[in-house]
């Protein structure tokens, strides 16, 4: 089966291509094309209400939405469909056959981004991968639109020195929040600045389409830059310690993970999104 490469997002039947690579949230290159106007230029009802209720959940940098607020956003996300977001139920990134000649390309797109938050999309082919990263200080709702997806994630056993930048590469001791499938339609995950999964992982089972509330966004000089990071084998333990980091004292499975640098599957494209526009 072969795919048109449609580097764009905006009507329902359009479809992604990846070719260029570039560095991943924060550090990809934006290539632009011509716009066009899609047929249905009426926002959906859906996307609107998202965007009005980030703008009165999310009051910048250092804060935590609410238990009610985030209730509010998770049923909001719950209900969202491809459609809302110009996407096809039967979106197709890349062929299997053009899978096979390297590594598949994650795309992503901006619908909107200020200082307190921002909407991204992001595009998976089938293998694709989002390399185990944090999310600094950050609250993070993620919708799975389409297809079926692995998610392995992560919190640190112990998280009051997640700041601490004296050895950013020494491992550290972190508790295994999830480790599945997930298939759209699903409900909406969160994760917290030291709760909830902070350090995930997403690995494409079939073509897949995230969309993701995050606030505040990346902002490196904010001290928001994602840092990637790998799982050590067991039972490799930091420093000689003698000790197996397979549970902790309540039983959870833990893992060593270390910092790394920017991992080569971490390059992604990002593409003009032209689906439809939100109404400040």
């Amino acid at each position: 089966m072969t795919t048109e490469a449609v580097s764009k997002v905006g009507y329902a039947h359009s479809k992604v291509a990846m070719k260029k690579k570039s560095g991943y949230r924060g550090r990809c290159r934006r290539r632009n094309h011509d716009r066009y106007a899609p047929d249905n230029k009426t926002v959906p009802m859906a996307l609107q209400r998202l965007f009005l209720s980030c703008k009165d959940v999310f009051r910048g940098p250092g804060t935590v939405p609410a238990p009610s607020h985030v209730q509010m956003l998770c049923s909001i996300l719950d209900e969202m469909k491809p459609e809302d977001v110009g996407l096809s139920s039967k979106l197709q990134l890349l062929s299997a056959k053009d899978a096979m000649k390297g590594t598949p390309i994650v795309t992503s797109t901006t619908i909107y981004k200020c200082q307190n938050f921002s909407l991204c999309l992001f595009f998976l082919p089938p293998t694709a991968v989002i390399p185990l990263h944090n999310h600094p200080g950050m609250t993070v709702f993620s919708k799975l639109l389409l297809g079926t997806m692995h998610i392995k994630s992560y919190d640190w056993v112990d998280p009051v020195d997640a700041n601490d930048s004296a050895a950013p590469t020494k491992p550290r001791l972190a508790k295994l929040i999830a480790d599945s499938d997930f298939t759209a339609p699903c409900n909406t995950s969160v994760l917290y600045p030291t709760t909830g999964g902070n350090i995930h992982e997403f690995t494409a089972i079939t073509t897949c389409a995230v969309l993701d509330v995050l606030g505040p966004p990346y902002s490196k000089d904010d001290g928001r830059d994602c840092s990637y990071y790998k799982e050590l084998p067991l039972p490799a333990v930091p420093n000689g310690e003698n000790q197996e980091a397979k549970e902790d004292d309540g039983g959870e499975s833990c893992r060593w993970l270390e910092e790394i640098g920017v991992p080569e599957n971490s390059h992604m494209d990002e593409i003009e999104y032209l689906g439809p526009q939100i109404i400040e």
